[in-house]
């Protein structure tokens, strides 16, 4: 694919700032309470003094919630308990403020932003403001062909891109990552049992709202098919995101990997963006240690792709949602270990 290297990326991205973090470990050595009664709160802190390059950390006041939507052709085969096409009303139901995403984003102070990639519908059914950065209409059936051409997937990567610049431009303290997909499992799926080297019934899972064992017989199928398309692809990340991905999963892909290079930390949620997270590995091996993993779902697929990355989730409550439900929930985590660390007083 012209004109975009890939490559550049493993340089331009460094770990959070090792100084910074021994400095903050030393301040909260003289803090109130103790180190270690605050458990994991006082490792998130850390991290996130390292990721903003200054001791003590700063609250974080502005949290943007983005969420990519797009449909999957894949979920014709009936792998999903959504409606191939279903994502318009996904997307519906969060602008309008009812959904999980919505409702948590205000409850915690989160901007919600969604950007329609590749939803199934004519795009004057939703604002502009949503489909101005829209690839195409819907993703191919990537068991039996590419989920995108190369420029497509080109096009999403870049959008992603510009997307972390923008956020980073405007002063974005942290961004909760997810996604609003019908079929997105099956690729999230293919995609980390390709990167993983394992079979589909290894990382095939029952989705967002949970299939029947029919439906999960069928995914396990579609995913077997989707690896055979991948493997002669893994040594190319973007062609890999063209044949077994979509137009979400390779923006959130170059949303990942441009928030490392702009030092902006990112909470993923589900298997979406977990898949995204390991291609993203696969770019710049110090990517990961600017991401947090909000919760744990139970999929199989999400969990060997936190396992490879030494990500451990936040949180493990059950909670299958998606749409960046799971990382919403722990953002209070997150938000409390930073108000925690800047104004504890110091022991006298």
């Amino acid at each position: 694919m012209s004109g975009l290297n890939l490559d550049d990326f493993a340089t331009l991205i460094e770990r959070p700032d090792p100084a910074v973090r021994r400095d903050a470990e030393a301040r909260r050595e003289r803090l109130v309470p103790r180190p270690g009664a605050l458990g994991r709160l006082d490792e998130l802190a850390e991290w996130l003094a390292a990721a903003q390059g200054t001791v003590p950390v700063k609250p974080l006041e502005q949290v943007t919630a983005l969420l990519f939507a797009g449909d999957h052709g894949v979920a014709e085969l009936g792998v999903s308990a959504g409606p191939k096409g279903g994502a318009l009303e996904l997307v519906r139901a969060a602008l309008d403020g009812r959904s999980t995403t919505a409702i948590l984003a205000r409850r915690t102070g989160a901007r919600l932003r969604v950007v329609d990639m590749s939803v199934d519908c004519d795009p004057g059914e939703l604002p502009e403001e949503v489909t101005r950065h829209r690839v195409r209409r819907g993703s191919g059936r990537i068991d039996v062909e590419d989920a995108l051409t190369a420029e497509e997937a080109e096009a999403a990567f870049r959008t992603g891109m510009a997307l972390a610049d923008e956020e980073a431009d405007s002063g974005t303290d942290l961004v909760v990552l997810g996604d609003l997909s019908v079929g997105g499992t099956t690729a999230a799926g293919a995609l980390i049992g390709a990167l993983c080297g394992t079979d589909a019934s290894v990382v095939t899972g029952r989705g967002g709202a949970g299939i029947d064992d029919l439906a999960w017989m069928r995914k396990c199928a579609a995913i077997r098919d989707a690896l055979r398309r991948a493997r002669p692809v893994l040594g190319d990340q973007l062609q890999l995101l063209a044949t077994t991905g979509g137009a979400d999963i390779a923006a959130a892909t170059g949303f990942l990997l441009q928030s490392a290079v702009r030092r902006m930390p990112v909470v993923l949620d589900g298997v979406v963006s977990a898949a995204c997270a390991l291609v993203a590995q696969r770019v710049a091996f110090r990517a990961p240690d600017w991401w947090l993993a909000g919760q744990s779902t139970g999929d199989p697929a999400q969990a060997k792709a936190l396992d490879r990355m030494a990500l451990n989730p936040l949180l493990d409550h059950g909670v299958t949602v998606g749409e960046g439900t799971g990382a919403l929930l722990a953002l209070p985590l997150v938000q409390a270990a930073a108000a925690l660390a800047a104004e504890l007083p110091e022991r006298g």
